[in-house]
C-alpha cells in the first residue's frame, strides 16, 4: 500500500511533491503524444482542446492504466472555496484523502503567433489571466506547485515565444476582472528537462500576493497541425 504524505510531520515532503508532480506532469506529456498519434483533429477553442485531452485521455480507464496515471483522479471547472475562481483542471492525489485542500491545479491557455508582445494577445492572457491567478491566490496551492499548459494552435517558435512571455512578466497588466495585476516573478521562465522525447516544458517561481512562493510548471502543447480548418 502507498504512503500517503502529510506535509505536517514530513519534514522533506516539499521534495516529494515535486517529484510527485513532475512524475505527473511526463505522463501528461504522455497524453499529448498519444493525441498527436491518434492524429485527432481540434477546434481552435481552448474549452474544447482541454475536453478532449481530459476526457479522452486523462479520464479515460484504459489510458489511465496504460501509463499508470490511477494515482490521480482530474476534474474540470471545479470552484474553488476561498474565491470565485474555477480551475481548468483539478487534480487531486491520495493526500486528498487526508486533506481537502491538497490538490493540484493546471490552467490551459490557448497561444498563437499574433501580438506576442501585446497587452492584448493570448500571450498577454497566459500571464494575466493565467500565471496572475496562482500568484494573487484566486487559485489555491497547497503544494506551493502548480502548473499551465499551452495549447499552441499556430505555427510558432515555442521557445522563443518563451522570451516573449518573460517580457510581459513585470509589467502592469489588466486582468478580465478589470484589475492591474503582475506576475512577480522571483525567476522567469526557464527550460527544464522533464521527459527526454519531449523539449518544451518549462519552470518559473513567483511571489504570491500573501507572500508565499509558487513554482510553476509550463507545458507547452504544440497543435497547430492538429487544428480544423474552418
Amino acid at each position: 500500500m502507498r504512503e500517503v504524505l502529510n506535509a505536517s510531520d514530513y519534514p522533506y515532503a516539499q521534495d516529494d511533491y515535486q517529484k510527485e508532480f513532475k512524475k505527473l506532469l511526463i505522463q501528461i506529456i504522455c497524453c499529448y503524444k498519444m493525441m498527436l498519434n491518434d492524429n485527432i483533429e481540434l477546434a481552435d477553442d481552448e474549452e474544447k482542446i482541454r475536453d478532449r485531452l481530459l476526457y479522452a485521455y486523462l479520464k479515460n480507464n484504459v489510458v489511465r492504466k496504460k501509463i499508470e496515471l490511477t494515482d490521480f483522479l482530474f476534474d474540470k471547472e471545479v470552484p474553488e472555496d476561498k474565491s470565485s475562481g474555477r480551475t481548468d483542471i483539478k487534480i487531486q492525489t491520495q493526500n486528498t484523502f487526508e486533506d481537502t485542500k491538497a490538490y493540484y491545479i493546471i490552467e490551459c491557455k490557448r497561444l498563437n503567433n499574433q501580438n506576442l508582445t501585446g497587452i492584448s494577445g493570448l500571450n498577454s492572457e497566459y500571464v494575466k489571466n493565467g500565471i496572475c491567478r496562482f500568484v494573487y491566490d484566486f487559485y489555491s496551492s497547497y503544494f506551493g506547485i502548480n502548473g499551465m499548459v499551452g495549447f499552441v494552435v499556430d505555427n510558432l517558435d515555442i521557445d522563443n515565444n518563451i522570451t516573449n512571455l518573460n517580457s510581459l512578466l513585470n509589467k502592469d497588466l489588466i486582468d478580465d476582472k478589470g484589475k492591474i495585476v503582475n506576475a512577480m516573478p522571483l525567476q522567469e521562465i526557464k527550460p527544464i528537462q522533464l521527459n527526454e522525447d519531449f523539449k518544451y516544458s518549462y519552470i518559473s517561481i513567483h511571489q504570491t500576493t500573501s507572500q508565499n512562493e509558487i513554482t510553476l510548471y509550463h507545458l507547452m502543447f504544440d497543435f497547430s497541425k492538429n487544428i480544423a480548418c474552418t
